[in-house]
């Protein structure tokens, strides 16, 4: 098999986009994302971080030293970003339960719960590299672990969280959409 240099992908620009759990996403890539979907706007310059890992554990048979097969015990799958602009969507989501209200016309408050509720919510990410685009949506996922946030003058304060994906309707934890055209059945 042949390598191909126009196979390699960059995330040249994107979003993640958040929305109460159980809102339709586009099942799409032109269709925009519907009423619901929250961007959550400028992410840190590192992008978006995916991880998908496997757990197994070894059956060993009494003959043999070494593992006669392998079962699959688990699958994990996460999102991480650091969220820079801080408006309602992106505090609220870094502080599961935490409500936003106004104090006065220009004095906002939030009230961060000491006993947050779980915080489950439907995520989507978009990118693009020219005319490559990806979607990739978690119908069910819940941020499950947070960052310190670094207030200096050096850098812009950061949310950064990492999604933790359920499974919605067994087999899938995810759906990836693309119009890759590496992607083709026959590619």
């Amino acid at each position: 098999m042949a390598n191909d240099a126009d196979n390699v992908r960059v995330g040249l620009n994107g979003s993640v986009y958040i929305a109460q759990k159980g809102t339709t996403a586009p099942a799409d890539l032109d269709t925009a994302w519907p009423a619901g979907w929250v961007d959550l706007g400028y992410l840190s310059d590192d992008g978006v971080e995916m991880s998908y890992s496997t757990e197994s554990e070894d059956i060993v048979a009494w003959q043999s030293l070494s593992p006669v097969r392998k079962v699959l015990t688990g699958v994990d799958m996460t999102l991480g970003f650091t969220a820079i602009e801080l408006k309602t969507a992106t505090v609220t989501l870094y502080f599961p339960s935490a409500t936003m209200s106004d104090v006065s016309g220009t004095v906002h408050k939030l009230s961060i719960p000491a006993a947050p509720a779980p915080d489950e919510r439907a995520i989507g990410l978009e990118w693009v590299d020219g005319d490559i685009k990806n979607r990739l949506i978690i119908a069910r996922g819940e941020v499950t672990d947070r960052e310190a946030i670094t207030l200096a003058r050096s850098g812009a304060v950061g949310l950064g969280m990492t999604v933790s994906a359920y499974a919605d309707t067994a087999p899938e934890i995810a759906v990836w959409l693309s119009n890759d055209p590496a992607w083709g059945a026959a590619a």
